[in-house]
């Protein structure tokens, strides 16, 4: 097809600048006046318009079909067309009479998207010029036909003598029927026209001597060969049409035209990009700023940790204290002796109920402190929300309620360090001491008891069988040793509730070291969460990074695309 590297260009240039509107779209780049996409397409897609002029039966259809190979005029010895015809791109293929000289042929053929051509009646037609004047202005070709038999036609050379200078510009001669000739007779012709050429406009037009018929039998040939072409002198015509087409001082224009929209364009969206970029960068630093506030905001917390476990110092000192009247309770001298036979569990029920009330009290300033903070991450939330969508265009009302965040973090904030408080009791291990005192105090008593217990069982027996004084002396021995158990009982509770607060009493720093670090972390987790909380921002600024790269990279590709069309034109 005629002008391939222009419509190569072309193409080229067309998928750039969609390229190039869908990238300003896809980074909101405002393109305002720069690329109007709709009527630079429309100037791209103009098709090429060939106006092929000359006698009756000068070969003018035959011409025609064997330029685009395709039966597109009619071919008649007789004089076939009776009007100017525009053959048009249209399915399907009907005619339409715009007036008694003038009809539109649309054709499904895939060429006249590119092309449209004019086929007139002939010069010596009446009033030919007439509708023929209509196509000239925008004619890129004005092909003058002369059969071989009659060069010197005066009506053909009358139309091109009274055309402008500007269209003789685009005035093309053709000898056609020159397969009519000896070969020997085609230079003395072409001379013969150069000369009369010179006489008739002052100018020698391009001239070419060809066989139109030839030329359409070789194309149509399944494996035209390059012989006949040449033997029908049609290279040089077809390269000249592509040359023409492709030199085109209005049509090379239009592609300067729209090369340097779509390089403004894309300068605009470059700008955009790096605008981008550096908004990016803008916004990561911003919400580093923001994890360093919100690091801040938990650094506060753990620095006003010592005063808060002085408090719990306290709770434990108050809660040993407390626990320790318990025990003395518990190990007053009848209760002991009835566990007994019962089983004597106060090491463990001690344990517990020391553990029960600490970890409430834990609990309590733990629930203190969880609220403390989460009224702090509220209050920075709600005045984090106008910083970021100023910032970063992002509103936080559309993420999850931050209320029922901060509520659950919270709870889990207690519950760990209730835990933690139950655990750091057990670890402090202050039972396992308790126990051994209590099982030799629990030795101690059921010596004293059994050898009560024996003593009144063998005075009891002495007494039945009627023994005289024995009786007295083992029963008095029994309440002797009664009585030392009951002192034992009543010593050893003191001494044993004593040692225990004491034991307790010692352990204090070390479960308040143990909570400080149980206390960081449950703080650590408590703002983890409230960060968490900005994942749709996060998530947002991972989208925009991870969109920036491949733009730059079709954005390089289209630079490049656009560079190599500037070196083609």
């Amino acid at each position: 097809m005629f002008g391939e590297h222009y419509f190569a260009i072309s193409h080229r240039l067309s998928h750039v600048m969609h390229g190039i509107a869908g990238l300003a779209a896809e980074t909101d780049t405002d393109l305002g006046e720069r690329l109007p996409l709709a009527e630079l397409e429309s100037s791209l897609a103009n098709p090429f318009l060939f106006v092929v002029c000359g006698e009756v039966n000068a070969g003018k259809s035959t011409l025609i079909n064997a330029l685009f190979g395709h039966d597109l005029c009619r071919v008649n010895a007789l004089p076939e067309t009776q009007r100017v015809s525009w053959y048009r791109h249209g399915s399907p293929a009907h005619d339409v009479q715009i007036s008694p000289l003038l009809e539109q042929c649309f054709r499904p053929l895939e060429f006249l998207h590119k092309f449209n051509i004019i086929d007139t009646p002939g010069t010596n037609r009446p009033d030919p010029q007439e509708v023929t004047a209509r196509f000239l202005p925008n004619a890129e070709l004005i092909l003058c036909v002369f059969p071989i038999s009659n060069p010197w036609s005066p009506a053909t050379w009358n139309f091109i003598s009274s055309l402008s200078n500007e269209k003789l510009e685009r005035i093309v001669l053709i000898i056609q029927q020159a397969d009519q000739r000896e070969p020997n007779d085609i230079p003395v012709i072409l001379g013969h026209m150069t000369d009369l050429a010179m006489k008739r406009i002052g100018r020698v037009p391009p001239i070419f001597a060809v066989s139109g018929k030839l030329a359409y039998e070789a194309k149509l040939t399944t494996a035209p060969t390059a012989d006949r072409i040449q033997a029908a002198a049609w290279s040089a015509l077809e390269d000249f049409i592509s040359k023409r087409i492709c030199q085109s001082p209005a049509r090379r224009q239009t592609l300067e035209t729209c090369r340097n929209h779509a390089a403004a364009t894309l300068r605009a969206v470059e700008d955009r990009i790096e605008e981008q970029t550096r908004a990016i960068s803008t916004q990561n630093r911003f919400m580093d700023e923001i994890e360093r506030e919100i690091d801040g905001m938990r650094n506060s917390f753990v620095t006003r940790l010592p005063r808060h476990l002085t408090g719990v110092a306290e709770v434990f000192e108050s809660e040993a204290v407390w626990v320790s009247k318990f025990l003395r309770r518990k190990l007053r001298a009848f209760p002991s002796i009835i566990r007994l036979f019962s089983g004597d569990r106060s090491g463990p029920e001690m344990e517990s109920a020391f553990i029960e009330c600490l970890q409430s009290a834990v609990e309590a300033v733990a629930e203190k402190d969880g609220g403390e903070v989460a009224d702090a991450c509220q209050a920075h939330w709600d005045e984090l929300g106008n910083r970021i969508k100023k910032t970063m265009g992002v509103d936080l009302n559309s993420a999850d309620p931050i209320q029922q965040t901060l509520a659950t973090a919270r709870k889990h904030f207690v519950a760990r360090l209730g835990r933690a408080a139950r655990q750091g009791i057990g670890n402090l291990k202050v039972r396992n001491q308790l126990d051994k005192e209590l099982r030799r105090r629990n030795i101690a008593l059921k010596s004293s008891i059994s050898t009560t217990l024996v003593l009144t069982s063998a005075g009891a027996t002495c007494g039945a069988l009627g023994v005289p004084w024995v009786p007295g002396i083992l029963v008095g021995l029994s309440a002797i040793f009664l009585t030392g158990g009951m002192l034992t009982a009543w010593v050893t509770r003191k001494s044993i509730a004593a040692d225990f607060q004491a034991r307790l009493l010692d352990t204090c720093g070390t479960f308040a070291s143990t909570l400080h670090t149980d206390y960081e972390d449950a703080l650590r987790l408590v703002f983890r969460d409230y960060a968490t909380s900005l994942a749709s921002v996060r998530t947002h600024l991972a989208r925009e990074k991870l969109a920036i790269e491949p733009r730059l990279r079709r954005w390089q590709e289209l630079f490049l695309t656009l560079k190599a069309i500037e070196q083609d034109l």
